[in-house]
């Protein structure tokens, strides 16, 4: 199925073939972060939306209730074994989940490429302890880069015409492309601000989308911050902001390289407003009376916030979340 099916098949995996509190595999500081203490079942992975690349990562994400927040599990034996990875399986995705999923590609491209750099992400203890994700690194970054053009140049005609086969086996291999880039390079502040966002859903139910419950799609939820993002991250590499921009269909010749947030955070935009995303968090029911409530719920997220290319603290997260309200 979905990433989420996959992820609860990961966990029900891991916790059937070595038994624990919940918490314990959790990731540390809301969970106990133990590293899994040996091989799991052997696990097969069939992706029906090109979204969350899951079929392969060794991460699984869930909505922790009590938190109203989502967070994970995170470590190489969840990985699955095979990944088998057929567009006709998406074909009748309705087009705004199609939509959010893309985002999704999308973001785990972008974050990945523009994470804290492996060479600056602090060694582990030991080996056993050594994270999943191990920041921007060579390879994360080819397996990236060929996403984000890809999903650049499919995600508009997924949305609008879901019949094009081509454009939805483009999407659904650029979903592996990303999964493989940020499985072992990883996400950082769109993903780690998303959680939080997903958790506190109000009342909103997306078009389209047959629920009995209020649910923003975790590919809308992490789009709606990344144009602040970006803005954000990119006076730590201005070059790297620009080269994706560039992979994205911008023409950046001449451009001023302090801009380069803003050319980003732009092209996002652009490609939001053609498939149909809400104009902001606050057009999903937050406000600015959920800033802190948002903020305190991305702050424990270190598996990702702490890769990162620029520190955010809980001020820079109320600013980031702010810009977030309304996009254009």
């Amino acid at each position: 199925g979905g990433g989420s099916s996959m992820d609860t098949a990961k966990v029900a995996n891991l916790y059937s073939t070595h038994p624990a509190e919940f918490l314990t595999y959790v990731n540390h500081p809301i969970g106990k972060g133990r590293p899994v203490p040996g091989p799991l079942k052997p696990m097969v992975a069939i992706p029906t939306t090109a979204g969350t690349g899951s079929e392969t990562t060794g991460v699984a994400i869930f909505d922790l209730e009590a938190m109203h927040a989502k967070t994970g599990i995170a470590h190489r034996s969840l990985r699955p074994i095979v990944g088998i990875v057929d567009p006709n399986n998406t074909r009748t995705v309705p087009k705004i989940a199609a939509a959010s999923c893309g985002f999704d590609v999308l973001c785990h491209a972008l974050e990945s490429i523009t994470a804290l750099p492996y060479h600056k992400r602090p060694a582990p203890e030991s080996p056993e302890m050594r994270p999943a994700y191990q920041g921007a690194n060579p390879i994360s970054h080819l397996w990236a880069s060929k996403a984000i053009e890809m999903v650049s140049k499919n995600l508009v005609k997924v949305v609008k015409d879901p019949s094009d086969d081509h454009a939805r086996a483009e999407m659904i291999l650029a979903s592996t492309f990303a999964g493989i880039g940020f499985g072992n390079a990883g996400v950082h502040l769109a993903h780690g601000m998303s959680y939080p966002v997903s958790g506190m859903v109000r009342e909103y139910i997306p078009e389209g989308i047959k629920s009995d419950h209020p649910i923003i799609p975790h590919g809308m939820g992490v789009v709606l911050t990344s144009p602040a993002v970006f803005r954000f991250t990119a006076k730590t590499n201005p070059e790297l902001h620009l080269y994706t921009a560039q992979l994205m269909g911008v023409d950046v010749s001449g451009v001023d390289k302090k801009d380069a947030g803003e050319i980003l955070a732009a092209e996002i935009i652009k490609l939001m407003k053609a498939t149909g995303m809400p104009n902001g968090l606050k057009e999903v029911g937050f406000g600015t009376n959920d800033i802190e409530e948002l903020v305190q719920g991305t702050l424990p997220q270190h598996r990702v916030t702490k890769l990162s290319p620029r520190p955010a603290n809980a001020e820079d997260l109320e600013k980031l979340f702010d810009e977030s309200m309304s996009l254009w």
